[in-house]
C-alpha cells in the first residue's frame, strides 16, 4: 500500500525537525541558510507543505547532509 503524501510530508518534516535540532538551529537560522522565512520552515516541518526537489537540496545543503533519494523495488512474490 502506498504512503498518501501527507504521511510523506510528515516525515520529511520530522527528518529537517530533527537534523535541525542537532545542529543547534533555530527555525530562523536554518530559513535564512536556505533561502526561506521561519514560517516556511515551520510549515514544512509540521508536516503542511511536500518540498520541491530543488527545495529539498537546499534545505539539505543548509543542514549539513547529503540528499538521498532512491526507488527499491517490491519484493516479488513467489
Amino acid at each position: 500500500m502506498q504512503d498518501p503524501p501527507s504521511a510523506l510530508a510528515r516525515e520529511l518534516g520530522r527528518l529537517v525537525h530533527d537534523r535541525r535540532i542537532e545542529l543547534g538551529l533555530s527555525q530562523a537560522e536554518l530559513a535564512e541558510r536556505c533561502g526561506m522565512r521561519q514560517p516556511q520552515i515551520s510549515r514544512f516541518e509540521g508536516g503542511g507543505t511536500v518540498p520541491t526537489l530543488p527545495l529539498l537540496r537546499r534545505l539539505a545543503q543548509a543542514l549539513g547532509a547529503d540528499l538521498t533519494i532512491s526507488l527499491t523495488p517490491h519484493d516479488k512474490a513467489a
